[in-house]
């Protein structure tokens, strides 16, 4: 078949024949092309004149071929084909104008250009297209036009469907009014998505006059102010989808006119912030079979209302904070194909009636509170093929779970999830039984065992996810023959296994491979070369050293590069250099060479990768300063080069990287000071570690203009100067709990897999006196710590406006005045360190107000006075305030009644304590004072001792006198 239609295919191209055999050629192509192989081949290249010939050509549809059109014009000579009543042009890669000449197509009555997103190319909508009042059919969908609706599209009153949605890469379609509207009395479908109706104040009066209207998408769209129709009269009105539509004023509830919508089959709310309860009114729509209320803050449990409407087939209540239990009357609702519940609170076991849901074929119950086990009833809806149980309470053996699903639903499931759900036990011989799965995910459990040997059973699987569980022995010998597997994820287990060219030579589909974490280490030729090709490579403490692996370089689609604490004894700059650059640049948006011993400078050579979003080379041995070739990297997100040699000044070729959220250039031997556009340029950061480098000046007060910086940490530098009062214009630490995702992330915009389009930042810190790495909560983490350095100054109090700060570390300086009043602000905080300081004055009685304060360490200054009393105060160690002149409770010194206070400087070691150094200078002192006369003066010496014999002698004498007696 696919020879015929090459055949064909290069006889339309070239032809030069009769009409009557060109005609014959298409009708074939249409017949012979099923639709996988109409996408491979696809037309491309130019429309040839000769198409102009077919004089009697009523129907032309040439949609889908992206190709066909790239880069060029619709041909003006289709406005000759004047016999036409159908032209599409659908997703044909059109750009620039239509062509006047489509205007004399007199006949036309369908025309489609929709996709071509080039075509409109910021214009407006041409008017000619007004005179075709033959039309039926038009539409003009995601075409890139824009500014106002031309007033001519009055005239087509034949219209039965109109499409003028837009989309969101271009300003929106403008409508004063939609009374033009109101002459298409034929009008069925209308599609205005993206329009922006803001000044059409009667849009809802207008459109239901049209007594045919059937079908209405506005989604994306800016209406007006709300205002509650007192009559409403949409009597065909079946679908109608209003997600992510925006009122001017905003309003935070479902209007109510849609509940008198009894022919509704179709309703789409998503996306709306709607923050009222779902309304009772929606069991008047007993004829909905789609309901989309998906993406909202409904807050609520779910209505039993919703159960009672038996016609349902697709109810998405997806990401609504709904609570509560999903009641068994969800049992009612027979008709479901596909239920999404996830992401809500919902709580409580899953219902046993879920079994009645016999024509379901997608399940998703995921991220919830759910617990449990999984209802043996769910075994009887043997038409599922979608099953998502993932981040659960299930507390259930894996093979229970598989001993459900095996005996009815294993034929016909292609997806099962059940990701971060506790699932515990061994995998058995059942997952064999699931022959046409083709997506499988058990990751973040606890399961553990060797991988039974039916999974190679797994002929169509492409996706198989088991990191971080309990697995052992030899994964290789159950998955080596999936010639199908695309994506293979088992990081984080007990693996262990001695990786052969044998083991992979069968996964020639491979694109995704994880597995750091486990004990294996790779044994292939010097010159191997690798059946698959990887955009993902993910093997962390695999040992792979001394040398780079050279069959990387056969990989030259890789994206996501994760080979750190590999054992690489190399300089970057020659074989591994080599191996990473291609011919052709590629697209490479994660590299993490970290943790090895990697040496010499960091090449010149970054232009070559320019789609790089996330660089990590920390704990390695680089020297010398960053390239400027890494100013190139315009997507760079993420930059990660601490604990190395670098040298030099704050490197200059960071200015350009504008997009960076998290900057670690720590231990490190760099110097200078830190420069002004830091603060200018770099206004995405989030994380700014400098630490421990020899970075001298001022804290410039440009850094007070990175709004989104959450982690400041310029500790154990030789930084100077005053602390900047405009510290407060630091948004990110003035608002509590403002993160709505723990972590931080790295995003490529174009990543071609899933794997390899993010990757969560991770950053070493010091908090509370010691060092972690951050990661799946470093997005909640607001930290300041400029310890260890020259600062003078007061505290500024400005500082106390940081209400979102969690760690605020300012010791080992040469800070004075007092501890700012304003300190009991802080609510947020977690950990203070002001020690080693010359602070002076009493501790402000507000500093017991911080009842999340875990870390306190005042030690060292000069305050005095009484510890305040609090909650938390008199809970830590003495040692958090000895070197002081303080009293009080957690200090064994009571503050006496004419408020004098003593200094305590406690027994850890820490500093001076005077009483024993007295007794010691005294002792010394009256030891020399009796014995220095006796060893210079000779009389007095012989003096002194025959006083001690005369005692002696005097002892003796009594002793005896006594036993005597």
């Amino acid at each position: 078949m696919e020879s015929s239609a090459t055949t064909l295919l290069s006889m339309f191209f070239s032809f030069t024949s009769t009409p009557q055999i060109l005609f014959s050629i298409i009708t074939m192509i249409a017949t012979l092309f099923d639709e996988e192989a109409y996408r491979r081949w696809s037309f491309g290249g130019e429309i040839s004149p000769c198409l102009a010939d077919l004089k009697h050509l009523n129907y032309l549809d040439l949609s889908g071929n992206y190709f066909l059109g790239e880069g060029m014009s619709i041909p003006s000579f289709l406005g000759t084909m004047t016999s036409l009543t159908h032209l599409n042009l659908s997703d044909t890669g059109f750009n620039g104008k239509i062509p006047p000449q489509i205007g004399n197509l007199s006949k036309l009555r369908y025309l489609d250009l929709s996709g071509n997103y080039l075509l409109g190319g910021g214009m407006s909508i041409p008017s000619f297209l007004g005179t075709m009042t033959s039309l039926t059919h038009l539409d003009l969908s995601g075409t890139g036009f824009m500014g106002k609706i031309p007033s001519q599209i009055w005239n087509l009153s034949n219209l039965v469907y109109l499409g003028l949605g837009g989309d969101s890469d271009v300003e929106p379609l403008f409508a004063e009014n939609v009374e033009w509207l109101s002459s298409m009395w034929k009008l069925e479908y209308l599609h205005l998505s993206y329009a922006n109706l803001s000044k059409a104040f009667h849009w809802l009066h207008t459109l239901q006059s049209l007594p045919s209207l059937t079908h209405l998408y506005l989604s994306f769209c800016t209406l007006p102010h709300y205002n509650e129709p007192s009559l409403l009269n949409f009597s065909s009105l079946q679908t109608l989808h209003l997600s992510d539509t925006s009122y001017s004023p905003a309003i935070s509830f479902v209007p109510k006119w849609i509940f008198k919508l009894k022919k509704l089959v179709s309703l789409q709310l998503s996306y709306n912030e709607i923050n009222d309860p779902i309304p009772g009114g929606i069991r008047n729509l007993t004829l909905l079979q789609n309901l989309d209320l998906s993406f909202n803050s409904f807050s609520s449990s779910i209505p039993d209302c919703l159960y009672g409407l038996h016609r349902l087939k697709f109810l998405n209540l997806r990401a609504n904070y709904l609570h509560g239990t999903i009641s068994d009357a969800l049992g009612n609702l027979t008709s479901l194909v596909k239920l999404d519940l996830s992401y809500n609170q919902l709580e409580g076991n899953i219902p046993t009636s879920l079994g009645n849901l016999t024509s379901l074929v997608e399940l998703d119950l995921s991220y919830n509170q759910l617990e449990g086990t999984i209802p043996t009833s769910l075994g009887n809806l043997c038409n599922l093929r979608v099953i998502d149980l993932s981040y659960l309470k299930l507390n259930q053996q894996v093979n229970e779970l598989l001993e459900i699903l095996a005996p009815c639903i294993s034929h016909e499931l292609t997806n099962l999830a059940v990701q971060s759900s506790r699932l515990s036990g061994n995998l058995t011989d059942d997952v064999g039984a699931f022959k046409n799965i083709e997506r499988l995910d058990f990751s973040n459990n606890l399961i553990g065992g060797a991988l039974p040997k039916s999974f190679g059973k797994l002929s169509s699987l492409r996706y198989l996810d088991l990191s971080i569980n309990k697995f052992s022995g030899n994964p290789f010998e159950s998955l080596g023959s999936l010639s199908k597997l695309s994506s293979l994820h088992i990081d984080g287990n007990l693996f262990h296994r001695v990786v052969k060219e044998d083991d992979l030579a069968n996964l020639t589909s491979l694109t995704e491979f994880g597995a750091s974490g486990n004990n294996f280490t790779l044994k292939v030729g010097p010159n191997w070369i690798p059946n698959f090709q990887l955009t993902y490579l993910e093997v962390t403490s695999w040992p792979l050293g001394p040398s780079f692996p050279l069959w990387i370089q056969s990989q030259n689609k890789l994206e996501y590069v994760g080979l750190s604490n590999t054992g690489i004894f190399d300089s970057i700059s020659t074989q591994m250099w080599e191996a990473l650059s291609q011919d052709e640049p590629m697209q490479l948006e994660f590299l993490n060479l970290a943790s090895n011993n990697l040496s010499g400078e960091i090449p010149d050579c970054w232009m070559d990768w320019t789609s790089l979003v996330d660089v990590n080379l920390q704990s390695n041995h680089f020297v010398g300063n960053l390239p400027q070739s890494m100013g190139s990297l315009a997507e760079l997100q993420s930059l990660q080069i601490h604990n190395n040699t670098l040298s030099g000044i704050f490197p200059t070729s960071l200015k350009k990287n504008n997009q960076l959220i998290s900057l670690d250039l720590g231990e490190n031997n760099l110097s200078g000071s830190i420069p002004t556009w830091v603060g200018e340029n770099l206004l995405n950061v989030k994380i700014l570690r400098l630490r421990s480098n020899r970075f001298g000046g001022h804290i410039p007060n440009e850094i007070c203009q990175m709004s989104h910086l959450q982690v400041l940490d310029l500790a154990q530098n030789n930084l100077s100067g005053n602390i900047p009062s405009c510290f407060s214009n630091l948004s990110a630490m003035t608002l509590m709990n403002q993160s709505t995702d723990p972590r931080i992330y790295s995003i490529a915009r174009y990543g071609r897999s899933y794997s390899s389009m993010e990757s969560i930042v991770s950053v070493l810190l010091w908090l509370k006196g010691r060092g972690d790495e951050y990661r799946n909560i470093l997005g909640l983490v607001t930290s300041i710590d400029l310890s260890s350095n020259k600062l003078l100054g007061e505290i500024p109090r400005e500082i106390t406006y940081l209400n979102g700060l969690n760690f605020l570390n300012l010791s080992h300086n040469q800070l004075i005045g007092h501890i700012p009043q304003g300190i009991g602000n802080m609510r947020s905080l977690q950990s203070i360190d002001f020690s080693r300081n010359q602070l002076s004055g009493e501790i402000p009685p507000t500093i017991a107000n911080l009842s999340f304060l875990s870390m306190l360490d005042l030690s060292y200054n000069h305050l005095k006075g009484n510890i305040p009393t609090g909650t938390q105060l008199q809970t830590f160690d003495a040692s958090s305030f000895i070197g002081n002149n303080l009293c009080g409770p957690p200090l064994p010194i009571n503050c006496s009644s004419n408020g004098k206070t003593h200094s305590y400087e406690g027994s850890d070691g820490h500093g001076v304590n005077w009483f024993f150094v007295s007794m010691t200078i005294g002792f010394i002192v009256g030891f020399w004072i009796v014995i220095a006369p006796l060893l210079i003066c000779r009389s007095w010496r012989y003096a002194y001792f025959h006083f001690l014999d005369h005692v002696w002698f005097k002892l003796q004498s009594f002793r005896l006198g006594s036993i005597t007696v």
